[in-house]
């Protein structure tokens, strides 16, 4: 029995049901399609920090397009889920919890009472993000979801530090790295943001040991880190210092004396050509000093105040308060050559914002160099490629300076180093914990504290998910994968450390494509943020406009690599859109019985051979947009076709035959009516599965479930060059009658005849012999078009030209002219009084300059839409 679809579309009863369904039947499932090629993607693992923002909502809904898309293809798809530790920012998000809750903080926790919330933490977090990815209708496998710290990866993630230090690619030392003091933790190069800051720089005299009156000008924007200098350099090309390389001067305020060293890296012409050393808080000053042997004294505890190498004085001053109280001390004593203002690029922590300090410290490193070479070159030999291109840019510039990899995080949250140093020979075992030490056979074995950082893990995510080091059936399957979806704010933070390591550890790239999307930015094009209070939920969204309006939003406009602004309006557009589907498909499915008639070509009318062709088209184009990774535009298209020509043209063109009595041609109506909208569905499926999926339940003859249905495909059979030519000019008259009657106010009660000019033998025959449509969408009158008389004169007709044809219509048929000329010319007269009245205001200076923006702006724009308004009821009257 046919089931009726309900009068309007009900997101709110039709999603939860749909998810569920196809949850059940295991339709996310690559074994969908089991003797399919692997099509494979990996979810850039969200944080377990909280809820969903729209930059996921974004990042989920391209990739589900893709997957769906491609399982659609017949391909075995799989979507990977997967969610990540994120090592600083949950551990800042549980001792918040807990110091809320007991007023406790770190210090007076133990690291097994922590790590006890942290898990309570991630598994509360963990469901709540798996229902709202579910929420966006997300198809991927949750029977294969992973976690960055579940056992499996944990295991890969020891292996993989295991392989790097046998290789000697992992070490232990001191170096020059950023630290957060509000986060107490070291931070990757790529863990630091830079922001333009207002700030001053100093300018101090350094005397020269030994030459009374004579000293070097330094300039600093850090004068706090004076307490650490060990020499200052000079251009050993500069020949005003040449004399003094060699000696020593006096560090002001400690009497410390520091050596005058020559280095390349000075630039001669910056400032005074004198840089202050100081190795143990400047990246630069490090290298130099490393160069020239100078001492490396680090003045900094980890919470950011001085420690004692500072001097007994300044030692337990925050660095903020040991800069004014050494500022002052500098002035007094005569020092302080001068101040002046300077804005400069100042490093902060990604997750909190403070600012962080460079300092010498004792940590885990990655060796870069040999592992960033062969990354280079997959990229530069196509065995990845950048979608857009541009972005391998960025990649490139990142890998091409990129210093070794800070690994060690001083947190509780993470993958513990898995490195035991034997207290009694004090050898270093890596790996699995030991029993003993293979040395010297102690047992008293003590693993480091740090953690990894959180990329370590998240740079392992393309193969550990799949069960490696263990040489499993999905590993073999689906890796590498076929293409990464993310953001271009992390190519360096994850997309080139998932190249290094799967090539260090794979020996292949980790995925073919990687497609680099934009952000979302609200209506002003700024950044979503909470202290801006303009981030969007995207729960909201759909609770109010339903997944897929949020989905085809998101979808369209978008073009890969661009950052797309939110507008409520595509939303309610979107909304609209659904809807005019819906309507389609419930007055299609009205007029079908529970079987479709067969047909043959032969029964196929001009207009149904029209929209097939134009179909067979469309598919071609959506696919080549879809496999070329233009998303939007493959969305658009299907939206164009679906809406313009389905909804406003064919199924007008097709409700008289509907109605009639011919049932040759109603049956091939009902049978293009129904291939046409099963193809739809079908195209829009991949970005608006719920609505589609569920209209295709309705349809006659429906398969099992239409997110494992074919996507269409293009046939030959269905090209019909000709009637497409045909159809498309009849369509340019009946817009241009249309528009000849919008532009004199005609009701389409008024009918009129049609009178044409024309050469073309074919388009008059058009003409002819689409009289029925012409009367029905165009409000001609009965008597069939003709060719306008020579002798005719043209004042008594209103005319447009359509597709190379001139045509014209009657105006008595369409006006009383005279009542018209009147009612116009009565319109018009109104019109440039209230044209004046404005203008007058307007040219008044008193008005316009005391006036509030808002109220001269209106009047503008009353302004502006009286001349529009008049200027057609001028051409109006000129047409009369």
């Amino acid at each position: 029995m046919k089931r009726e679809m309900e009068k309007t579309y009900d997101p709110k009863k039709v999603e939860e049901r749909t998810y569920k369904w196809w949850k059940e039947n295991g339709w996310f499932k690559p074994e969908v399609n089991p003797d399919g090629k692997p099509y494979t993607i990996m979810m850039p693992p969200p944080n377990v920090t909280g809820q969903l923002h729209m930059g996921h909502a974004f990042d989920d809904t391209l990739q589900d397009t893709l997957i769906r898309y491609h399982r659609m293809l017949g391909e075995a798809a799989l979507w990977m889920p997967g969610m990540d530790h994120a090592s600083i920012a949950t551990e800042v998000k549980v001792l918040d919890k807990i110091k809320n809750e007991t007023g406790k903080t770190k210090q007076e926790l133990t690291r097994e009472e922590f790590l006890e919330e942290a898990w309570d933490w991630a598994d509360t977090y963990r469901n709540r993000i798996r229902e709202q990815i579910e929420k966006l209708g997300a198809s991927c496998d949750w029977d294969r979801e992973r976690f960055t710290m579940d056992e499996g990866c944990s295991n890969s993630v020891k292996r993989a530090f295991e392989d790097l230090y046998k290789k000697g690619l992992i070490y232990k030392g001191s170096r020059i790295i950023n630290w957060c003091p509000d986060c107490r933790t070291a931070l990757s190069d790529a863990e630091v943001e830079y922001e333009e800051q207002a700030g001053h720089m100093w300018h101090i005299r350094y005397p020269i040991k030994g030459e009374e009156g004579r000293y070097v000008t330094v300039a600093t924007t850090r004068p706090e880190t004076m307490l650490g200098d060990t020499g200052v350099a000079v251009n050993p090309n500069d020949e005003r210092y040449q004399d003094l390389v060699g000696k020593t001067v006096i560090l002001p305020l400690v009497g410390r004396e520091i050596p005058v060293v020559a280095d390349d890296y000075v630039d001669m012409t910056f400032g005074t050509g004198v840089v202050k050393m100081t190795p143990a808080h400047d990246p630069n000053d490090y290298e130099v000093g490393k160069r020239h042997n100078l001492e490396e004294i680090n003045i900094m505890n980890e919470d950011g105040s001085l420690n004692h190498l500072a001097g007994e004085k300044y030692e337990g001053l925050d660095r903020y308060e040991a800069r004014d109280v050494i500022v002052k001390e500098l002035d007094e004593l005569g020092y302080l050559d001068h101040i002046e203002d300077h804005v400069h690029n100042v490093g902060t922590c990604y997750r909190c914002g403070t600012t962080v300090e460079t300092m010498t410290s004792e940590q885990w490193f990655v060796a870069m160099q040999e592992l960033a070479k062969p990354a280079l070159e997959a990229v530069k030999e196509g065995k990845t490629r950048f979608i857009p291109d541009r972005f391998t840019k960025t990649y490139n510039n990142w890998l091409e300076n990129i210093r070794d990899w800070c690994i060690s995080r001083q947190l509780w949250w993470g993958h513990q180093i898995p490195a035991y140093t034997c207290k009694s020979c004090g050898e270093v075992i890596v790996g699995d914990q030991p029993k003993s030490c293979p040395t010297c056979g102690s047992t008293t074995l003590i693993q480091e504290e740090d953690v990894l950082d959180t990329w370590f893990s998240s740079g392992l995510w393309p193969f550990s998910t799949l069960g490696w080091p263990a040489e499993t059936e999905d590993l073999k399957k689906f890796y590498p994968n076929s293409a990464l979806v993310t953001g271009y704010d992390i190519i360096f933070f994850w997309v080139a450390r998932m190249i290094f390591m799967g090539l260090f550890e794979m020996g292949e790239v980790p995925f073919e494509d990687v497609y680099i999307h934009g952000l979302i930015r609200d209506s002003q094009g700024r950044k979503m943020s909470k202290s801006l209070g303009n981030g969007v939920d995207p729960l909201e969204v759909i609770d109010e406009f339903s997944a897929d309006a949020l989905r085809f939003s998101i979808i369209t406009g978008n073009a890969a690599g661009n950052d797309i602004r939110w507008q409520e309006e595509k939303l309610t557009a979107s909304r609209n859109f659904l809807n005019k589907l819906w309507n389609a498909a419930r007055f299609t499915l009205m007029n079908l019985e529970e079987t479709i008639p067969e047909i043959d070509d032969a029964s196929l009318e001009e207009s149904d051979k029209w929209i097939l062709s134009r179909m067979n088209r469309v598919v071609s184009e959506v696919r080549e947009n879809m496999d070329k990774y233009e998303l939007g535009l493959a969305a658009q298209k299907a939206y164009d076709f679906t809406w313009n020509e389905f909804c406003d043209w064919y199924i007008e063109l097709v409700k008289p035959r509907l109605y009639g009595e011919d049932e040759r041609s109603k049956n091939a109506a009902q049978h293009t009516l129904n291939l046409v909208l099963t193809n739809i569905l079908k195209m829009l499926h991949p970005v608006i599965p719920f609505i589609t999926e569920e209209i295709y339940g309705y349809l006659p003859e429906h398969g099992e479930a239409l997110i494992i249905e074919s996507f269409p495909q293009t046939d030959e059979a269905l090209d019909f060059p000709q009637e497409e030519r045909d159809v498309n000019y009849l369509m340019d008259v009946i817009r241009a009658i249309r528009n000849i009657r919008k532009n004199l106010n005609v009701p389409n009660s008024k009918k009129a005849s049609l009178y044409y000019k024309t050469d073309d033998r074919e388009k008059e025959a058009i003409l002819k012999r689409s009289h029925p449509m012409l009367m029905k969408l165009a409000s001609v009158s009965e008597e069939m078009p003709a060719a306008l008389p020579d002798e005719a004169d043209l004042k008594k007709y209103t005319s447009a030209v359509a597709g190379g044809t001139e045509i014209f219509l009657a105006l008595d048929d369409l006006v009383d002219k005279e009542k018209e000329i009147q009612r116009l010319s009565a319109e018009k007269e109104k019109l440039e009084k209230e044209l004046v009245k404005v203008s007058k205001k307007l040219e008044n200076p008193g008005f316009v300059q005391k006036a509030p923006e808002a109220v001269v702006n209106k009047e503008r724009e009353k302004k502006a839409a009286f001349e529009e308004n008049l200027k057609k009821i001028t051409d109006r009257l000129k047409d009369l």
